[in-house]
């Protein structure tokens, strides 16, 4: 019988620096947020953290990176699917204050799935 709980891939597009800090926690966490920064939004498909990568990151960062992570199905429930747009532009909110115990329901490593220049 197989124990694991189940799990949800959720996307994150990130800048350079962003990058770095996961790199820095050994591709198992989120760095804290800045003050500016009151959310932490996964989202929840390929092609839209593909469009922020390389359509924000890029021009502001001079490079964008998609990630991909997987995080307990059970654990992500308590934060409500917000639509930021379309229909298929979707993230999760995390209050930066719940980063941590976010991170610690993250299974796996993160990795970075695509990168643009």
């Amino acid at each position: 019988m197989n124990s694991r709980r189940p799990t949800t891939t959720l996307w994150r597009p990130t800048g350079p620096r962003e990058l770095d800090l996961v790199r820095e926690l050994d591709w198992r966490a989120w760095p804290p947020r800045l003050p500016e920064q009151p959310i932490f939004y996964p989202v929840l498909n390929e092609d839209y953290a593909v469009r922020i990568a390389r359509d924000w990151n890029v021009r502001h960062d001079g490079a964008g990176f998609v990630t991909r992570f997987e995080a307990d199905t059970g654990f992500l429930g308590r934060y409500p699917v917000r639509q930021a747009g379309g229909k298929t532009i979707l993230e999760l909110w995390v209050p930066a204050e719940e980063l941590d115990e976010f991170n610690a329901h993250i299974v796996g490593d993160i990795e970075v799935v695509h990168e643009f220049r």
